[in-house]
């Protein structure tokens, strides 16, 4: 099973940041910014780094919300991760700016998104605790 990080940020509306993503899987679909954990690095160091290389943004801090399985499809093969979410606040949205694995951005209030718009499993189940927990 490999490790992957994915980061809950919020604006100044309350609203979650998503990326889109720019292959497949899912491309174009919504996704939460993160990545696959490197060896020898740590969740919170994967964090930092895959923000910081998707949207240009360098987290302020990190508070641990839950981890999700997901079964992620590339070059046909199954890989099983056990995604590391985090809640992370920003120094600043000014330098945002999409690269890497990301083709845009949009920002979105929870209560907005529709299943049918996000292309993997684990962001899926986030997104379905997030609503609990918004009422």
């Amino acid at each position: 099973m490999n490790a992957a990080v994915a980061a809950i940020i919020h604006n100044e509306n309350d609203e979650i940041l998503f990326t889109l993503s720019k292959h497949e899987p899912a491309a174009g679909m919504l996704d939460l910014p993160g990545g696959f954990v490197d060896f020898g690095e740590t969740a919170e160091d994967a964090v930092r780094r895959e923000i910081y290389e998707e949207l240009n943004l360098e987290i302020s801090s990190i508070h641990y919300f839950g981890t999700f399985t997901n079964i992620y499809l590339f070059s046909e093969i199954e890989y099983h991760t056990l995604d590391l979410v985090f809640i992370c606040k920003v120094k600043s949205m000014n330098r945002l700016q999409v690269a890497d694995d990301v083709s845009g951005y949009i920002f979105k209030n929870i209560s907005a998104v529709r299943e049918n718009e996000i292309g993997l499993d684990s962001i899926k189940k986030i997104v379905r605790q997030l609503k609990g927990m918004a009422g």
